[in-house]
């Protein structure tokens, strides 16, 4: 098991903190790790392109022509596919590109990946983002600047952590997310991975484990799902 340093959002140290070995030290299998963010990419995909085939094209239908007697190869429709503005042969039509993907092999490519950032030294807890009671985008940046220079991070924040969330969303180079929400793409797009105290302690005892996690919305959320 190994560790790493907890730090405040000055940037001093305030103790350590334990990598389980079975989450942050495990082999990274590099083929199932590929699967799942194929898996992943292709479930964001819409799936609504389409192209109209000759039935569905307007116009073309008179015979642009007699059967015999021009010399010409005959035709029966202008909407055909060799003719310009006719229908289009194989084309795309709206599918779903979902891939079905176990939950196991979710949390083992999760596990693979926050091994492979957990041995370079790419994984950093910090106690909390902003120590003020108000929101802070600059001290958001500080604290991150203090504990990584590295340029595309993935913050993990708890749910409840409104300051947070609120300090740092505006931030270029930051990605946010939930603990139970926390996944392979996001880990391996991103460079460092930063968890503050309360999400790792979440995210521990959530499903990477097997344990069931119950997702609860922030006051923030609630009340703009009521204002609309």
């Amino acid at each position: 098991m190994t560790s790493v340093e907890l730090k405040t959002p000055a940037g001093s140290a305030e103790g350590t903190v334990e990598l389980p070995a079975d989450i942050f030290d495990v082999q990274a299998n590099v083929p199932l790790m590929h699967q799942v963010v194929v898996a992943q990419q292709a479930a964001a995909r819409q799936g609504t392109h389409d192209t109209k085939t000759r039935g569905e094209v307007s116009g073309g239908g008179k015979k642009p022509y007699r059967q015999k007697g021009t010399g010409r190869a005959r035709q029966g429709s202008t909407r055909a596919p060799q003719f310009a503005g006719g229908g289009t042969v194989h084309g795309p039509t709206p599918r779903d590109y979902t891939q079905r993907t176990p939950k196991k092999m979710k949390a083992a490519a999760l596990r693979g990946a926050l091994s492979d950032r957990a041995r370079a030294g790419q994984v950093h807890v910090i106690t909390e983002l902003v120590s003020g009671e108000k929101p802070s985008t600059k001290e958001a940046k500080q604290a991150l600047a203090a504990v990584t220079q590295a340029k595309r991070l993935l913050v993990v924040l708890h749910r409840e952590d409104e300051q947070g969330w609120l300090s740092a969303r505006n931030l270029p180079n930051v990605h946010l997310i939930n603990p139970d929400q926390l996944n392979t793409y996001d880990v391996l797009v991103n460079d460092d991975v930063v968890f503050t105290k309360a999400a790792y302690d979440a995210f521990i005892a959530g499903p990477v484990k097997g344990k069931a996690a119950k997702a609860s919305a922030r006051s923030s959320e609630v009340e703009g799902s009521e204002a609309q």
